[in-house]
């Protein structure tokens, strides 16, 4: 009897200071799990750190993978062969001879330097009214967040409404520009679709009204981010506001500026919307005489019109090609200019 009660004595008694740890219903003690929780804690946090900003930019490049990098991989496949829009299946591999044609096709050329002629045309007078505009909105004026915000509303507007209203403007017989000429002293008509630097003009006159208030808060927005301290030095030694404008906010606007060269250059080298819409029925063609075809067009013309996907694929890397050589030729300009602003 004494024996059994020392049995129980034994395994009821709590354990002495420094016994063993309490266990739960698992047999394991509670200080091994909550030690492997904290490591899982742990990891997880790593994890979490090191994966979910990837995690939130990977649509974007999901989506470039899709709409991006496979039709430009997918195109670049293409125009190695003989393709038809009518018969897809049949193809036929010709090697570069789509991109040697391109060099012996005189209306490739001829698309080629419109773009460049309507590049210049609109990219140089949109960059310098939107320099003058940035300049004027760039000091205190009354409703200045009414002007800043009507600078956008070109931009806003869609191409398709914006070239429906300059047709009209520019019709021959009722248009507003040939009845604003004649009130200056020129009585005949200009038919603006007919000629070459006419029509030209006119295209461009589209792209300067959409883009030019774009650029103007991109300016704006530079100006903005000069130091104070630059213009009241210039002013202490006496320089006046044209002076401040031509040595302290241009040189500080150069990176500003090359930026918007660049991005005006490369979307006059996609240039499409305006000039097919201006062209009316068949605009694709660029006018009659091809006078306003621009390299999109010749390549919608190709693609859609006579079904040569082939021959479309290899403008559409031509066109690609033009753009790189245009980064690159970008990069040499901001090295240089950085070199000199460090020497």
């Amino acid at each position: 009897m004494a024996s059994e009660i020392s049995d129980m004595t034994a395994v009821t008694a709590p354990p002495t200071e420094g016994g063993a740890a309490p266990r739960d219903g698992s047999g394991r003690p509670r200080d091994a799990r909550e030690e492997r929780r904290g490591r899982w804690r742990s990891r997880r946090y790593r994890w979490d750190v090191k994966a979910m900003p990837y995690a939130f930019v990977s649509p974007f490049f999901l989506f470039f993978a899709a709409f991006g990098l496979f039709p430009l991989i997918y195109t670049g496949w293409s125009s190695f062969y003989r393709v038809e829009l009518t018969n897809l299946d049949a193809r036929e591999f010709v090697g570069f001879h789509n991109y040697t044609r391109l060099l012996e096709d005189e209306f490739f050329w001829n698309a080629l330097k419109n773009t460049f002629t309507i590049g210049v045309i609109s990219t140089v007078p949109q960059l310098l009214i939107a320099l003058g505009l940035a300049h004027l909105l760039n000091y205190k004026l009354r409703g200045s967040t009414f002007f800043r915000v009507a600078m956008l509303t070109p931009y806003a507007t869609s191409v398709a409404a914006a070239t429906l209203v300059f047709t009209l403007m520019f019709g021959t017989d009722y248009g507003m520009i040939n009845w604003a000429l004649e009130h200056l002293g020129f009585s005949h008509h200009i038919d603006w679709r007919a000629g070459t630097w006419s029509s030209q003009i006119a295209v461009s006159s589209i792209v300067i009204w959409r883009w030019t208030g774009y650029n103007t808060l991109i300016y704006l927005a530079a100006m903005q981010a000069v130091p104070h301290d630059l213009y009241e030095s210039a002013a202490l030694d006496g320089a006046s506001r044209w002076q401040q404008f031509r040595h302290v906010t241009i040189p500080m606007l150069r990176p500003t500026i090359l930026f918007t060269i660049v991005v005006s250059t490369i979307g006059a080298t996609q240039l499409f919307g305006e000039p097919f819409l201006f062209g009316g029925p068949g605009g694709e063609k660029g006018g009659s005489s091809h006078q306003f075809q621009t390299l999109g067009l010749y390549l919608y013309e190709q693609g859609w019109t006579n079904y040569h996907l082939g021959r479309a694929s290899a403008i559409a890397w031509a066109m690609f090609l033009i753009l790189l050589l245009i980064a690159a030729i970008n990069g040499l300009v901001a090295r240089w200019l950085r070199k000199n602003h460090e020497g």
